[in-house]
């Protein structure tokens, strides 16, 4: 699996989005993927080109853990501020930070990250939008599960 550092992006699973983009991406957490070989740059480059938009939200959210910086204290980090962020139905996170620290000789860290949203308008969507968006993307992978599921 690919290790997780400042610049890399993680995308909600949506069907028509990354066929679409043709991304190269591996399950990460949930329904979420890690967009591999790609950071926020290159990605918006590459929508763009595809005639999508690439929104950046300036709020940063932030999760803090105590102890070294590992993987799996990354991932959980991660799952947390995606909790955070849920309630907006942003469809993209990029990481901005990974920083360690200590106070009072005792070791933290702190990930940050900002929202991220993939979308073909120019404009923003509203938050009502983007849920309904969310939804359907969740409704038809149900619906090809269920279709695989009786054809094999």
């Amino acid at each position: 699996m690919q290790p997780v550092q400042v610049g890399t992006i993680l995308l909600e699973s949506q069907p028509l989005m990354t066929e679409v983009l043709e991304l190269d991406s591996e399950s990460y957490t949930g329904n979420w993927s890690l967009v591999k070989a790609l950071d926020g740059f290159a990605l918006d480059h590459k929508i763009r080109d595809a005639g999508w938009n690439f929104f950046f939200m300036a709020a940063e959210v932030k999760a803090m853990f105590f102890g070294a910086i590992g993987a799996e204290k990354i991932r959980n980090a991660l799952r947390r501020i995606l909790g955070k962020v849920r309630q907006e139905h942003f469809n993209a996170l990029e990481v901005t930070g990974i920083v360690a620290k200590r106070f009072l000789g005792i070791p933290y860290t702190v990930v940050m990250a900002h929202s991220r949203h993939v979308q073909q308008s120019c404009y923003l969507d509203s938050t009502e939008a983007r849920r309904t968006v969310r939804h359907d993307a969740e409704r038809a992978g149900l619906r090809k599960s269920r279709f695989l599921f009786q054809v094999s």
